[in-house]
């Protein structure tokens, strides 16, 4: 479909799903959400295509269809992989969809969306390299190079949260058990269950990673030096896909993204981990916050 005058960006949630309708243009034009079917896929498809044919209803004309999902397409089965949302496994949904909907549909990770939306018209729209950053539950990403996301032959590309943290101290090792079977995975120490657990294992007590962020601001010590070792350890793991990438900018989503003290901290500390007399890499917040996964799922028909 080139040059669609519509594009719909669904997110698929596994609480919620969205659909966003932009302009030709970029610009939002329409956005509805739904409850996620629990363990239902059929009843999943079916909220989708009402949720197309709806927009398409009080528009008047058809549109593109992008999906963000959690996991991403096998290319060897064309089937749903590794999404937390276990009833989309093994399932052909882009096939399926497009059965629905009678036209061709784009699927690509959430991560992968919030990267492309950042690069088309966010915080590092013009820019030629960007590494788009879930720091949220779990730890994901995404590369976009000169407006095209890279997904790479595995669907994996920006899968960085399943690396081992770098320079691990000997305190860190062998780092707590990850989901993916594991040990010592970036997202088991830089997600906000990251940050939780470790406070937890200094204090005893269980707080959110907000809360804790409150304490740091009200100068509490403890809450301080948990903080402290989430930038340390966030500098090392970014400086390492520094090393590798050479993006020209890095932005953060997801929850921890909201910690304005991150974009300062950090990039003070990863100096000392990159392998360059200088860094000119930008780390910035995200210009369109939740909406960015939504927004960049639209944006996978951006090759008229």
């Amino acid at each position: 479909m080139k040059n669609p005058r519509i594009r719909f960006g669904i997110d698929l949630g596994g609480t919620k799903i969205e659909l966003i309708v932009l302009d030709a243009a970029g610009e939002e034009i329409w956005r509805l959400r739904e409850p996620t079917p629990q363990g239902d896929y059929r009843g999943t498809l079916e909220v989708m295509r009402q949720l197309v044919a709806q927009a398409e209803s009080e528009l008047g004309e058809p549109g593109s269809v992008g999906i963000g999902t959690p996991g991403a397409v096998s290319r060897a089965t064309g089937r749903l992989k590794n999404a937390n949302s276990v009833c989309l496994n093994g399932q052909p949904l882009a096939e399926d969809l497009e059965r629905l909907l009678g036209r061709p549909v784009r699927i690509a990770n959430d991560a992968d969306c919030f990267a492309l939306s950042e690069a088309s018209d966010g915080a590092a729209a013009g820019l030629a390299v960007v590494f788009g950053v879930i720091l949220g539950t779990g730890v994901g990403g995404g590369i976009v190079v000169h407006g095209h996301l890279l997904q790479g032959p595995n669907a994996i590309a920006g899968e960085w949260g399943h690396n081992p943290l770098p320079w691990p101290r000997p305190d860190e090792l062998p780092g707590p058990a990850c989901y993916c079977g594991k040990h010592g995975c970036i997202e088991t120490f830089v997600s906000g269950p990251g940050l939780e657990r470790d406070y937890r294992q200094e204090t005893g007590a269980a707080l959110t990673a907000k809360a804790i962020l409150a304490l740091t601001k009200a100068g509490d010590a403890t809450a301080e030096a948990a903080f402290q070792r989430y930038e340390e350890r966030l500098a090392r793991a970014l400086g390492h896909v520094m090393n590798i990438l050479d993006p020209d900018a890095i932005v953060l989503g997801g929850g921890m993204s909201n910690c304005a003290r991150l974009y300062a901290n950090v990039p003070r500390i990863w100096d000392r981990h990159v392998f360059s007399d200088r860094v000119d890499t930008l780390l910035l917040p995200p210009r369109h916050g939740d909406s960015s996964g939504v927004r960049g799922a639209a944006w996978l028909w951006d090759d008229g």
